[in-house]
């Protein structure tokens, strides 16, 4: 299938295929989600991944698909359909539908495309497709392709958040870069570990009332999207080493994610009305998360205050996010569990929601030695309170963090004025 020109050129010539297992899965296999992958059913991960044209020269199209076969023989549910149980709990029936794999041509050279530092852009690398409204018929896994004038590459993963997490995705990714060098994995992903739903020594207390880290929105019903009450808008800043380190100074030596939430937390407080967000969701990798399992694993915690935020001290609030999370998982299970998996809810933007994706090894990818010169994220479906990804500008921390916000569309520039007045990183 051949589609037509997007944003006046940029891309275009998209053609659409399929790609699924090479080898048969079974009969009546089924993954079911746990009560924490269905809490975040709504949102998407999207993540582009840029190559030198030294990376790809003379690969074709049948050559880069050649090894997703054999990857998705070892997760294979990513390339299943989701479909309900009498319950209405949503499960993914392991039929080997396949992931969508697009191909598109881009009219700027990679380095074009990178200068022009435009995260609303970066949406044309990826799919923004979303499962629903047939669910039978979406895949969970959109992969693009995207070549530049150059020849260099972008490779898009788009990525049902339902599946995992940041962790889990970019676990998912690189373990393709493992296939292409020709490793053979001994047997598929063991599901029967995977499973996180709530067990009876994590159900010891009952939860009445509902998480502060989840927000209730209206029945979606198959259509996994939930519609933001404002236009939201993303964009992207980069935070040197250098100036990360006099941020760090004049805050008290905390963490670098630390510091960064604690100033754009501060800094979002000074343009809205009110004295608050006194409630923020962090969201970071769970230390105790093992390699090789699929799943939303992720520390989800919020962090409350009493008291001003505009009038408070960043430094204070730096070390309140990084000593005092209260995590709110347990809760968050089980709330899901009270409704049997049927609760439409988000979690990014139920409040100012920062995430952290150290830890999350996003150079890792590995085309037959060839690494990304540039890797990128963004996550759909956020909520109105907004959201906050920071993460590395590089294969190590040493070329300081790109942050990427996204908020109401009116609050942008007055948060980049303010980040530039007083902090001068924006």
């Amino acid at each position: 299938m051949v589609s037509s020109k997007l944003e006046d050129g940029l891309i275009y010539n998209i053609k659409l295929s399929s790609v699924g297992p090479a080898r048969v899965t079974g009969q009546d296999v089924v993954y079911e989600p746990s009560n924490m992958d269905l809490a975040m059913k709504l949102h998407y991960l999207r993540g582009i991944y840029y190559f030198d044209s030294q990376a790809f020269q003379g690969v074709t199209i049948y050559k880069i698909k050649e090894p997703i076969f054999i990857w998705f023989n070892y997760f294979y549910m990513t390339n299943g359909r989701f479909r309900r149980a009498e319950s209405g709990r949503p499960y993914i029936k392991c039929n080997d539908c396949g992931a969508r794999f697009i191909e598109a041509q881009c009219d700027k050279t990679l380095d074009e495309w990178l200068e022009m530092k435009d995260t609303s852009l970066e949406k044309l690398l990826v799919s923004n497709q979303v499962l629903g409204p047939e669910l039978a018929f979406s895949p969970p896994v959109l992969i693009q392709h995207t070549k530049f004038k150059c020849g260099g590459i972008s490779l898009g993963l788009s990525w049902a958040h339902v599946l995992g997490d940041i962790f889990s995705a970019t676990e998912f990714w690189n373990f393709l870069g493992k296939v292409v060098g020709g490793y053979q994995p001994p047997r598929p992903l063991n599901l029967a570990h995977s499973l996180t739903k709530a067990n009876s020594t994590q159900t010891l207390q009952k939860i009445v009332e509902d998480p502060l880290s989840i927000k209730r929105v209206d029945p979606v019903e198959d259509h996994w999207v939930a519609n933001a009450s404002y236009k939201l808008e993303s964009f992207s800043i980069h935070v040197s080493a250098s100036k990360l380190g006099q941020l760090q100074s004049r805050i008290g030596i905390q963490g670098p994610f630390e510091s960064l939430c604690s100033i754009i937390w501060q800094s979002i407080s000074k343009i809205r009305d009110g004295p608050g967000p006194k409630v923020v969701t962090i969201c970071k990798k769970d230390e105790e998360k093992k390699e090789g399992l699929i799943g939303n694993t992720q520390l989800i915690g919020v962090v409350k205050v009493d008291d001003s935020i505009r009038d408070a001290n960043p430094s204070e609030l730096a070390r309140l996010i990084k000593n005092e999370i209260v995590d709110e998982r347990l809760k968050i299970d089980e709330a899901i569990e009270k409704e049997h998996g049927v609760s439409d809810v988000i979690v990014y933007g139920a409040n100012l929601t920062f995430v952290s994706l150290e830890g999350a090894d996003l150079y890792e990818f590995d085309w037959k030695g060839h690494k990304p010169k540039n890797v990128s994220y963004f996550i759909d479906g956020v909520g109105d309170a907004g959201t906050v990804l920071v993460l590395p500008n590089g294969p190590n921390y040493a070329e300081g963090r790109i942050v990427t916000m996204t908020l109401p569309e009116d609050e942008i520039t007055k948060l980049k004025n303010e980040l530039n007045n007083e902090w001068s990183i924006a």
